[in-house]
């Protein structure tokens, strides 16, 4: 009997417990420089997803989530639609299954330096929960690795943050 109420207990609370599931979009890159999107500079930012992904998988217990490339290109008609627009990544995240969307962009206005700009969108309120910035000094792979660490380690702060607080609202 104590056997039966306790596997019915954890089948309550399982989903209490389950790991926070993200989609993470592609990082679009904005370069603003006089040779703007070499190939190089495409490679770069296209290796930033997956380096994001492996990073948030190795600290903290999150499941991530594809997001339908169709769905993608459909949700933003415009280069920054996602990024500019909560309700749209919130949206293309529910779409996915996700509890949280991560809408990426690379901001290149110099050689010397570019941005990682990120926001951290809830999805079930639809609401951007949070916007970060970093800088990344040189277009080295050390660089980028870094850059993307410290992204990772500051989306954990702010979810784990919202796993201990009721969010208000909800997204239909």
């Amino acid at each position: 009997m104590k056997t039966l109420v306790l596997a019915g207990l954890c089948l309550i609370s399982a989903p209490l417990f389950a790991a926070p599931r993200l989609a993470i979009t592609e990082f679009e890159l904005n370069d603003i420089t006089s040779l703007p999107n070499t190939k190089a500079e495409l490679v770069r930012t296209g290796s930033m997803k997956a380096l994001l992904e492996e990073n948030l998988r190795q600290s903290g217990d999150f499941t991530v989530v594809a997001v339908d490339t169709t769905a993608l290109l459909a949700s933003k008609p415009e280069f920054n639609y996602l990024f500019k627009s909560a309700e749209a990544a919130a949206a293309l995240g529910k779409q996915a299954g996700a509890d949280w969307i991560v809408v990426n962009q690379h901001s290149k206005p110099s050689f010397l330096f570019s941005y990682l700009m990120v926001h951290l969108i809830h999805v079930p309120s639809g609401k951007q929960i949070a916007a970060f910035d970093v800088e990344l000094k040189g277009n080295h792979e050390k660089v980028t690795h870094r850059a993307i660490a410290s992204l990772a380690k500051k989306i954990v702060a702010v979810i784990d943050a919202y796993g201990q607080k009721p969010l208000a609202g909800k997204m239909e």
